[in-house]
């Protein structure tokens, strides 16, 4: 089946995890096309991608520059027309410096930071397998319907500044009441993080991905893409995914199977379907374009 839904995975300048996010996306059977930060033309996709890596060298703060680009004027427009935008990692950075996560304001205002990571002992990068899961407010969202309630997904984190902090009370309390928090911080049984290391970085209310209230906006600072085949899991992992990659040693057709991550990139996939159904076009969608075969 040809990919109804083209996906732009926009290149800023130092993003290095283009291409395998590129990948995972057309896996989950969306049309990506890696699309440099200069382009105009961007009104024709169905969503928008900003993937991870060390924008502009992370000068000042991370996706602080990024985030001034005018190309973020069109993901602003997509995310208002209810087109999902996902940033991962550094792309979280770049939407939260930009205004577009949490967004409570509804005006562009930046209303938290992602911090350097609190690690007892230590400071600095820190990269490592953690698990979340969805929250009730996430399996709704434009990237949680292909989750299952509580599930366990271990994914990547790999940042030196991950944690996510505001200084406003509003937002505070809607980040500790599951209102804008898309997925959290678990245990590897799916308990509460209480801490290091199950909450990698010290974010407030164990978020590992923040939305806007709308749902179709989530920065998220695991890396989804490099837990998108079962083969990328790690032979460590606790759970299911973790037996499932160690039972399917030598099985290669197991091993490129769907992995944990998957499932960020097919529940686009779903919300996308179901905004514009076969042979229905509505809002944003009438203005896609069918990805050439």
């Amino acid at each position: 089946m040809t990919p109804r839904f083209p996906i732009a995975v926009l290149q800023l300048p130092g993003v290095n995890c283009e291409h395998e996010t590129a990948l995972a996306l057309e896996a989950a059977g969306l049309a990506a096309e890696i699309v440099r930060w200069t382009r105009k033309d961007l009104d024709g996709f169905a969503g928008f991608v900003i993937p991870g890596g060390f924008s502009f060298q992370d000068r000042v703060r991370a996706g602080a520059v990024a985030a001034r680009e005018p190309v973020l004027t069109a993901v602003a427009r997509a995310a208002e027309d209810g087109r999902p935008v996902l940033g991962i990692c550094n792309g979280a950075q770049v939407l939260v410096e930009a205004g577009l996560v949490p967004d409570l304001d509804q005006e562009g205002q930046i209303e938290m930071g992602l911090a350097p990571n609190s690690i007892p002992g230590r400071r600095g990068y820190y990269c490592n397998w953690v698990y979340m899961t969805p929250t009730a407010r996430g399996l709704q969202s434009a990237f949680g319907r292909a989750f299952a309630p509580n599930e366990v997904v271990p994914v990547l984190a790999a940042h030196g500044e991950g944690r996510f902090v505001t200084k406003d009370p509003a937002v505070e309390a809607a980040m500790r009441s599951g209102e804008i928090v898309g997925f959290r911080y678990v245990r590897a049984d799916g308990g509460p993080a209480r801490g290091f290391p199950w909450n990698p970085n010290g974010s407030l209310a164990d978020a590992a991905g923040v939305m806007n209230a709308r749902g179709n906006v989530l920065a998220l600072m695991p890396h989804p893409e490099r837990a998108a085949w079962l083969r990328q899991v790690g032979w460590e992992v606790d759970g299911t995914w973790g037996a499932a990659r160690r039972s399917g040693q030598g099985d290669r057709a197991a091993l490129s199977g769907p992995g944990p991550g998957h499932r960020i990139f097919t529940s686009i996939r779903l919300y996308l379907e179901a905004r514009a159904p076969d042979g229905v076009r509505t809002g944003a969608e009438r203005a896609i374009v069918e990805p050439k075969p």
